[in-house]
């Protein structure tokens, strides 16, 4: 394809993604990544050929901003290796900075891998199975400028070792998914409301849930989705709730004396919708925004977003 005509396809849609971003508010899926795990992840497309996506490497960049009005943005790096024919293996690399009244931090993310199978291929459906895990890169113990242990809002890693497993349902039109998440160890977060008093910003971080040696809950997601598809252009709409089943814990006192926090549990549901443009075979680029609809209360894992929106490009080899 000759530049000048790629380059008069490409700015029209960035300029439109671009005015999307500026005006979108949602919460979008947690950082915990989850649901853009194997077969959770959003606009999969359906076919009776090839059921699962072959060899590919997406470049996404994501933003969001907390109801605390912290800046989060993470580069990531989503890379797929078909395995035999109906196998896939995902990697998921990515860097995030935080930028807040208490402090600004940067660093790797936790990695996600994930192994998913087409369990059943018929001419109008498909049906997968995915099976995964997340591993941390630091002990989510960020300090400040200072020296005070930071929220959970400023860490660049969740902390724990979590497993992941899931399945899909995919036909022409409608995708249905549903997954789980457990983390299994407590983290090294010392972040409480009595290490800040003797600070300028102790105001600023009374707002903030306390996360001392936090173990989160276990997740459940839900995820439906219509589909649009032409040629070149595809889009969807759609739902994602993830569900906390069991309470997150934190340490109150004394670092023996654990407790549940209130309000940690229930739904969080987010309206979905995403587009894409295909330039050819090897490269397409697409947007996700959303909607927050409901959401938890209170969240000392620091997973909630007041707004969320992301581009990538992807690149099938």
């Amino acid at each position: 394809m000759p530049p000048r005509f790629m380059y008069s396809r490409i700015f029209p849609v960035l300029f439109f993604l671009s005015a999307i971003h500026q005006t979108t508010f949602g919460q979008g899926c947690s950082d915990a990544g989850f649901c853009t795990m194997g077969a959770m992840r959003p606009n999969q497309t359906f076919s009776h050929k090839a059921a699962v996506k072959l060899r590919s490497v997406e470049f996404l960049q994501y933003a969001g901003v907390t109801k605390f009005h912290d800046v989060i943005l993470t580069s990531l790096v989503d890379i797929n290796i078909g395995i035999g024919k109906r196998g896939s293996a995902q990697i998921k690399l990515p860097y995030t900075c935080v930028s807040g009244s208490l402090a600004n931090t940067s660093g790797t993310a936790d990695i996600s891998l994930a192994y998913t199978h087409a369990v059943l291929v018929k001419d109008t459906y498909q049906l997968l199975g995915t099976l995964g895990g997340k591993l941390p890169t630091n002990n989510a113990d960020k300090l400040s400028s200072d020296g005070r242990p930071l929220p959970m809002y400023y860490q660049t890693s969740l902390g724990t070792n979590d497993l992941v497993v899931g399945l899909s349902f995919i036909t022409r039109k409608w995708l249905l998914a549903t997954g789980y998440q457990h983390a299994f160890n407590q983290i090294g977060n010392d972040f409480r409301w009595s290490e800040w008093n003797s600070s300028a910003q102790r105001t600023e971080a009374l707002e903030y849930p306390p996360s001392w040696n936090l173990k989160r809950g276990s997740d459940v997601m839900f995820r439906i989705e219509r589909n649009f598809r032409s040629t070149k252009w595809n889009a969807y709409l759609g739902l994602l709730t993830i569900y906390r089943i069991t309470p997150d814990q934190v340490s109150k006192g004394t670092s023996e004396n654990r407790v549940e926090v209130p309000n940690t549990t229930g739904p969080a549901i987010t309206a979905l919708s995403g587009a894409g443009y295909r330039f050819s075979t090897a490269v397409a680029l697409k947007a996700m925004v959303g909607v927050k609809i409901i959401n938890r209360d209170t969240n000392p894992d620091g997973l909630s977003r007041e707004f969320v929106s992301s581009l990538s490009v992807e690149i099938r080899l």
